[in-house]
């Protein structure tokens, strides 16, 4: 589904540089891949960027296909034409994306925010695919209550239904356990996985916490971040052992 060779990307503020280097990054239909690593190692910068709304400064290969009977999106070209109206195109039809906050719209009831990303991609209202996701999150008696009115568990479970809700081919996950406990934190992990192998969705989760990723990823990728100089930091991600997340 997305397959990435030898891309960087560099960003600069108040006189430092930082360095992002991915010299191979792949994840398929059907997996759960876990991106691992400490605060600042450049995680968020790499799911922004398979997120297709930060472009990468180089890139020898960057492909998207969004199932087997698509023809492959060669999205450095995109970024390198400026073409904004074709990326959003994808991340509309094909993404969905689960903020580390939740970030539902407090104004709107549950129902309504799982509803949002079907809506935006012009399916109109969701119907019975919200309500099996619904029974599925166990947010079933949830849907006509205020986000106010939830816990920080559930609120993490709409916003998993919300990005899952237009039948998404990628769901990119930034920290979803993060404010949750590690009861809580493991039923996610186990929701998304269960998503990933029955739906055929490829899922790449972003998190600092190792051990809750050991047994669900099928592949882990980390970082090796080294400071080159006063002023610059380069991190390289890199995989580790195949369905071992150490």
């Amino acid at each position: 589904m997305i397959r990435i060779t030898g891309l960087g990307k560099d960003r600069s503020q108040g006189g430092s540089v930082f360095t992002l280097e991915v010299p191979q990054f792949s994840v398929e239909p059907g997996e759960l891949v876990a991106v691992v690593g400490a605060s600042g190692c450049g995680k968020s910068t790499l799911l922004d960027i398979l997120a297709l709304v930060m472009a990468p400064t180089r890139a020898e290969d960057f492909g998207f296909r969004a199932g087997e009977a698509d023809s492959e999106h060669d999205i450095r070209r995109l970024w390198r034409l400026g073409d904004e109206a074709s990326l959003a195109a994808l991340r509309r039809d094909y993404l969905g994306y689960v903020l580390q906050t939740g970030g539902l719209l407090p104004f709107l009831s549950v129902r309504e925010n799982i509803e949002l990303s079907a809506r935006i991609r012009g399916c109109g209202p969701a119907g019975q695919r919200l309500y099996v996701l619904a029974e599925r999150l166990g947010l079933e008696g949830c849907l006509d209550r205020m986000p106010g009115a939830l816990s920080v568990g559930q609120r993490q479970r709409v916003a998993i239904a919300r990005a899952l809700v237009h039948a998404p081919r990628l769901v990119l996950a930034d920290e979803p356990t993060a404010a949750v406990d590690k009861a809580r934190a493991r039923a996610v992990m186990a929701d998304l996985e269960a998503l990933a192998r029955d739906e055929g969705v490829a899922v790449v989760l972003v998190t600092h916490d190792v051990d809750l990723v050991s047994g669900h990823a099928d592949r882990t990728y980390t970082f090796d971040v080294v400071q080159t100089s006063e002023n610059v930091t380069r991190s390289t991600c890199y995989p580790l052992q195949q369905g071992v997340a150490a």
